[in-house]
């Protein structure tokens, strides 16, 4: 059965306050068990076939991994506005899903001869918005197998302890109290430690596809259709997390699925040969999908991380066609040509790790950083040449709308990159113009980030339009005839407060200010129709 906490049996004048701060970290949590007839109940809710293993994976024990779905078309997130402030400040990796729900999955298999299955099975669910990756499965770990010993009590527990959190706020240490525990990001004294709330061990994760995580870097970059075949859910989620974060600080744009079932809604839509496979990476364990994706252009076949003992011998990549079952060796099926040579410098450094007996994490630390790197090599030209599309600040007049920014065009972009491109910061050689005109231009990922750049210009130019609007006040307050300078003054204060415009510390407050001082200047009629309260 699935089953949803918080319950909306409140009245209905407690409904909003009492869950907003549950609200800010989660959407609800699911509880979902096997019914022996129905299988995994209720029949017609994919969470529900996400939330459990496929039949072949042999999950016995504990097992923990994360799905990603759509929000359904029309359907408001429980996620109010009043939120949208914290997450303007976050950082791309961290910022909430606009279109989609993560589903953070605790599942137990444990032999019950008094079942007819003979197995217990039941998966505790945290469905978010909120891609903490890190943070759920560790909150999982405390909850899930109180819950499977206590049952629901532990759960309203946990939902009241939540519901008295702070909002997740970037920059901020939280003190995160969860059944007799306290969580808490950074800070020794405590009983659990997260340094990270989002990532995954990269090291670990690209460990059975080792020599060839450069050309993944690429085919991630370029919004490649992807597919994961592991042989469990934990190793698939994970692989793909690791893949959309190889990336950063650049924001993954496409459709990414951790765990992806056939009973998923999307199953028709991705596995259909009649036309080219999405910009998408999926990740699945089903042997069937070895059959059903192998027209797709990228397959990772990955074994058990946990028997990582020598470091993998297999360096060729594999042709499409000898990927036949999910028994296939694990490695790489493409036909993919990087445009960028090799580098055996980093390939080196972690072979020299492994050797060694290098702690994990300083592999992770290692890994994480050359792909950062990589990234921001790849990414100053382009914000070098965004940044030239600003208008130059003298014509900003505070009489006239905001100048438009100047237009991207991908020719001059490309002049740009002979003196000032990638060679400027990276040691790599190869084509690099090529990864940008083929295809990054045309990806989704270079469409969301110069979306997002786009919007946060136009923002900048009207925040600096405003400043010299109120610099300008100062000189004309006096003037009686500024009636349509109160009303265009008003309209202005609400459009920066509504769209948080980043002005400077100081600005709105003293435009406020600027109002009151004009309208204090008119005849006293006026001042009854203008001195209605703008909002705070």
């Amino acid at each position: 059965g699935l089953r949803l906490w918080p319950c909306e049996e409140e009245e209905p004048e407690q409904l909003l306050l009492p869950w907003d701060r549950f609200s800010a970290w989660l959407h609800c949590i699911c509880v979902v068990g096997f019914d022996l007839e129905l299988g995994q109940a209720v029949e017609k809710t994919s969470i529900c076939y996400l939330s459990f293993p496929d039949s072949n994976s042999g999950c016995l024990g504990d097992t923990q991994f994360c799905f990603r779905f759509r929000q359904a078309a029309g359907r408001k997130s429980s996620l109010g506005c009043f939120l949208d402030h914290f997450d303007r400040d976050a950082p791309v990796c961290l910022k909430k899903d606009q279109g989609h729900f993560y589903g953070y999955v605790y599942f137990r298999q444990v032999r019950d001869k008094s079942l007819k299955r003979g197995y217990f099975q039941k998966s505790l669910v945290l469905i978010s918005k909120r891609p903490y990756v890190a943070f759920f499965h560790s909150l999982l770990k405390l909850i899930a197998p109180e819950y499977f010993e206590k049952q629901e009590p532990c759960l309203e527990a946990a939902c009241n302890d939540i519901d008295r959190w702070s909002t997740p706020s970037p920059g901020k240490i939280l003190t995160l109290p969860i059944m007799g525990v306290v969580m808490k990001v950074a800070d020794s004294l405590v009983s659990i430690v997260l340094p990270t709330i989002h990532e995954v061990d990269l090291f670990r994760c690209f460990y059975p596809v080792f020599f060839h995580i450069q050309m993944l870097w690429e085919l991630v970059l370029l919004g490649e259709a992807l597919v994961v075949m592991a042989p469990s859910p934990a190793e698939s989620s994970d692989t793909v997390l690791a893949l959309v974060s190889c990336v950063a600080p650049l924001r993954y744009c496409s459709d990414f699925r951790p765990y992806f079932t056939i009973h998923d809604s999307e199953f028709k839509e991705y596995t259909t040969r009649t036309q080219a496979p999405p910009s998408v990476i999926l990740g699945v364990t089903n042997p069937f999908f070895a059959k059903t994706l192998q027209h797709w252009p990228h397959i990772i076949r990955i074994g058990d991380m946990k028997q990582t003992g020598e470091m993998a011998k297999q360096m060729k990549v594999k042709k499409l066609k000898n990927l036949k079952t999910l028994d296939s060796k694990p490695g790489v099926y493409t036909a993919y040509k990087p445009f960028l040579n090799k580098d055996e410098e980093i390939i080196k450094q972690l072979q020299k790790g492994v050797q060694q007996k290098r702690p994990s994490a300083a592999q992770n630390a290692i890994l994480r950083r050359y792909f950062l790197e990589l990234t921001q090599s790849f990414i100053i030209p382009l914000e070098r040449y965004v940044a030239s599309l600003m208008p130059l600040q003298k014509s900003i007049c505070p009489w006239k709308s905001p100048p438009q920014l100047k237009p991207f065009v991908q020719d001059e972009f490309m002049k740009t990159l002979e003196k000032a491109g990638p060679q400027l910061t990276s040691r790599l050689k190869g084509d690099w113009i090529g990864l940008y005109r083929y295809n990054f231009l045309k990806s989704p990922n270079f469409d969301g980030w110069f979306r997002n750049r786009r919007k946060e210009m136009t923002q900048k130019l009207e925040a600096l339009h405003l400043e010299a609007l109120c610099d300008e006040v100062r000189i004309t307050k006096h003037k009686v005839e500024t009636v349509d300078l109160v009303l265009k003054l008003k309209d202005k204060l609400t459009q920066a407060e509504r769209e948080q415009l980043p002005v400077r510390a100081g600005t709105l407050a003293k435009l406020q200010t600027h109002i009151e001082s004009v309208i204090l200047t008119l005849p006293e009629d006026l001042q009854g129709i203008l001195h209605k309260p703008v909002s705070p």
